[in-house]
């Protein structure tokens, strides 16, 4: 019972959604769903390109943070091997060197992981904004048939 509700359901928002004009009494929806899509192809469009500005800082962010984990990663190893052959003193600074190398992982890693939420923000909008384009050139495709209709009447 539950199945044939929801599919009755489905095929009614399916419907819905694939919406086609056809005369000329269906083009003030046309024109304003044709509104509705432009302004969304123009707010993504500059979202898009914002977040594709921004990826170059999150890349060198990243590239800064990973060479700073190294660095701090071989002066641990190496206090740590003072250490082993020193006493309290090295042993303290190895403890605090390891402590920021740990640290400093940590920070490369969610400036690796920000690199990637921000190319996979831009693989989002850029879908998006291909769903938006083509349903504009449907629309648009709409618009000239009703056109063409019009004007042979």
């Amino acid at each position: 019972m539950h199945l044939v509700f929801f599919s009755a359901f489905m095929l009614t928002s399916l419907a819905a959604f694939t919406q086609v004009y056809k005369t000329a009494e269906d083009t003030v929806k046309l024109n304003k769903e044709f509104t509705a899509v432009s302004n969304d192809i123009a707010t993504l469009t500059g979202k898009l390109t914002v977040a594709q500005n921004n990826l170059p800082s999150y890349q060198v962010k990243s590239n800064t943070a990973e060479s700073n984990a190294t660095d701090a990663a071989i002066a641990s190893s190496n206090q740590a091997d003072k250490a082993t052959n020193g006493g309290v003193k090295e042993a303290k600074k190895a403890k605090r060197d390891s402590k920021k190398a740990y640290h400093e992982a940590k920070d490369a890693r969610s400036a690796k992981s920000d690199v990637g939420d921000q190319q996979d923000k831009i693989a989002s909008l850029s879908d998006e904004l291909a769903k938006k384009q083509n349903r504009l050139a449907k629309l648009t495709s709409m618009r000239a048939s009703i056109n063409t209709q019009i004007s042979q009447q």
